[in-house]
């Protein structure tokens, strides 16, 4: 597990470390998030948010305000340069990507293509 807390291929936002806590704090046993990226969804790839007890080996953890979160080496590749925010708006609020990489987006933001 290679742990960057400086510079790394993805950061983190002030309000996503801020939701993470919150959340973790709320489930009192999951120790990271974990962001990944699938086949699948209505551009070609989908993001995928789940809560883990462990980093695998070959994870990036990224930390930043208390909050921990790991990305696994394939994902990795969709994912530099991105920014893992949460948004708080209107019409909900929910974690999102901002990924560089990604040439379109679906309209409810979980799903990208290259």
């Amino acid at each position: 597990m290679s742990e960057i807390t400086t510079e790394t291929p993805v950061s983190l936002s002030a309000s996503a470390a801020k939701q993470i806590n919150a959340i973790m704090a709320k489930m009192g046993r999951a120790d990271f998030l974990r962001v990944a990226v699938e086949g699948g969804g209505c551009s070609g790839f989908s993001y995928k948010f789940d809560f883990a007890e462990k980093a695998n080996d070959d994870d990036l953890v990224i930390k930043r305000d208390g909050a921990t979160v790991v990305i696994d080496e394939m994902s990795l590749e969709f994912l530099a340069g991105s920014e893992i925010d949460y948004a708080n708006e209107l019409i909900g609020s929910a974690f999102k990507i901002v990924n560089p990489n990604a040439t379109a987006n679906c309209g409810c933001g979980t799903s990208f293509s290259i």
